[in-house]
């Protein structure tokens, strides 16, 4: 049986071969889907020690890319057993890192599960404006738009962008989830989304229940 806390702290090691192998003879003992989403908060547990050390002058941004790398590997093993839960689609997501922010862990582990549990995902990218967020909107007609950042200021970025949804007459279509360190419920209200998350999995049951 897979080990959770070691499982973390070996992310937050940046150990990539500890990582793989207890992985690897994890999804070997044929676990249940409940047990590779909590192998999943497990790393994602350990990036937020990566996040902490970074912060505190430990680690470098070659260490955070790094563990971006490690993580969305740790995924990659992981997805088979996440993803037999659903191979019909069950909704669309437009997916983007907000204008002024560039990271994009966080925005591609929420992918990686939103797909895995049966979502289309049109990921815009990175340093998306309010504007590409509306065209795609536009074009693919989700039901869902998730919206990524890291840096305070992306804060702003989600207003201006939800700001924009109202202005092209589409806000009432869709369900807006925001996701990222500075979110909390204060800022998802006077931001005007319907939901936030700092973890991905939940963020995936959120939409879930939206389409459900």
């Amino acid at each position: 049986m897979l080990d959770y806390e070691a499982l973390t702290k070996a992310v937050g090691d940046l150990d990539e071969e500890d990582v793989m192998s207890k992985l690897e003879a994890f999804v070997a003992e044929n676990p249940s889907h409940e047990e590779a989403q909590k192998a999943v908060a497990a790393c994602q547990s350990g990036m937020a020690i990566v996040g902490d050390l970074f912060e505190q002058g430990e680690y470098f941004v070659g260490d955070l890319i790094f563990a971006g790398e490690l993580l969305t590997n740790a995924i990659e093993i992981l997805k088979p057993v996440l993803g037999q839960v659903s191979s019909e689609k069950i909704g669309t997501i437009v997916l983007g890192t907000v204008a002024g922010d560039l990271h994009d862990i966080g925005k591609n582990i929420f992918r990686s599960m939103a797909e895995a549990a049966g979502f289309e995902v049109h990921d815009i990218g990175i340093d998306q404006p309010a504007e590409a967020f509306v065209n795609k909107v536009k074009e693919v007609n989700p039901e869902i738009v998730g919206m990524s950042g890291v840096l305070t200021l992306a804060l702003e970025s989600m207003k201006d962008t939800v700001d924009a949804f109202k202005a092209a007459g589409i806000r009432d279509n869709i369900k807006v989830i925001i996701g990222g360190n500075p979110v909390t419920k204060e800022a998802c209200e006077q931001i005007g989304a319907d939901a936030f998350t700092t973890n991905a999995a939940e963020g995936v049951k959120i939409c879930q229940s939206w389409v459900q």
